[in-house]
């Protein structure tokens, strides 16, 4: 496995990050070690929180919440997937599969020999981690989630299988514009596809899995940007910067904002951004090779007496529905008020939803 590595320079003077990272290296399945890095800040005695990002973020994400946490006497495990932040890069796309991250990840949980977590994860920290608990459950004491869950979709319509392998196989030419677009009309109906074939969530999500892969230099930090921070919605703003960034010159651009600079600083160059190009397209939103251990996971948590909590944002048209399937999946799950802030809620709603874990983690 070639593995690329973010020079420490990258992350230099980046706004409110200021946290020693700590760093842990594991051994893949091939025999290639990966260093895998975590932070750890707030009181040694304090109850653990680990806190796990999705795509195409980094433990950045949580840069606004871990001060709230902490002063709350919270001790806050924050660790960036393979792939993504100060973490080691894998450069092929195979490398990069559910189960390769789920396994990675495992073996940094091992590792480090955290005891009594209380686990928090949102996107694909969701989809990793619920998997991580499920298989370690006797070091985790309580689960959260957020605007994540795991998929499950056995009984996905053969056209909708085939008309997903065709669209993300073809010539057609996906511009971040028209993917937003697709995705902001996705909506709780999206996943009743056995009863709505037209609506399935497979069909709308296929753009974004499409749109990362073609891609080659994924405009991560105008993604973000445009998600996280409300003075880069003008369209205009977005339409310049996107071409600049496209003749590389968006460093140069009047909307290179912080926030961009923070969510590109792991990636050099576009191939060290191999991780967030692929990783979407691993989302099981139809069968594949997860299908097995999903369904082993959530039988766990059919069963699991862990204390469950649901917060979802509500308003994230990627996940709006899908909190409906995590409280059929966990029958003892609790579902906390939603609290707005869109898909990377651990940004736009710092304050609110630390309140509402750290009342989980103390309760």
């Amino acid at each position: 496995m070639k593995v690329l590595r973010t020079p420490d320079s990258q992350f230099a003077n980046l706004s409110d990050y200021p946290y020693e990272p700590v760093y842990t290296n594991i051994i893949a399945k091939d025999g290639t070690e990966l260093r895998i890095h975590h932070i750890d800040e707030g009181p040694r005695d304090g109850p653990i929180l680990l806190a796990m990002h999705g795509q195409p973020v980094w433990s950045y994400l949580y840069s606004r919440m871990i001060p709230i946490l902490t002063e709350a006497g919270i001790r806050v495990i924050a660790p960036d997937l393979i792939g993504y932040g100060k973490s080691d890069k894998p450069a092929a796309r195979e490398d990069y599969s559910y189960q390769n991250q789920v396994d990675w990840m495992g073996a940094w949980l091992e590792k480090n020999d955290f005891q009594d977590l209380t686990f928090f994860g949102q996107d694909w920290g969701g989809l990793i981690g619920l998997r991580m608990v499920a298989a370690d459950p006797d070091r985790f004491v309580k689960v959260a989630i957020g605007n994540t869950g795991l998929p499950y979709n056995p009984n996905t319509p053969q056209e909708v299988i085939d008309e997903v392998k065709a669209f993300k196989t073809s010539n057609k030419k996906i511009t971040l514009f028209s993917m937003m677009k697709v995705l902001n009309k996705m909506d709780e109906n999206s996943l009743s596809g056995e009863k709505n074939k037209i609506n399935h969530m497979a069909t709308k999500f296929m753009y974004w899995q499409k749109f990362t892969w073609d891609t080659k230099n994924l405009p991560i930090g105008m993604i973000n940007s445009t998600m996280m921070e409300q003075a880069f919605k003008s369209k205009l703003a977005a339409f310049i910067h996107y071409l600049l960034q496209r003749l590389g010159l968006e460093k140069i651009s009047p909307f290179y904002t912080d926030l961009m600079k923070a969510y590109e600083s792991p990636f050099p160059s576009a191939s060290y951004k191999m991780g967030p190009r692929a990783m979407p397209s691993q989302v099981p939103t139809v069968p594949d090779q997860s299908l097995d251990a999903q369904r082993e996971a959530r039988e766990f948590f059919k069963t699991s007496d862990k204390p469950f909590l649901s917060v979802f944002a509500g308003d994230d048209p990627v996940t709006n529905g899908i909190e409906k399937d995590v409280l059929k999946m966990a029958p003892n799950a609790i579902s906390a008020p939603q609290i707005g802030g869109g898909h990377f809620f651990q940004w736009t709603r710092p304050k609110q939803l630390s309140k509402v874990l750290v009342d989980f983690i103390k309760g």
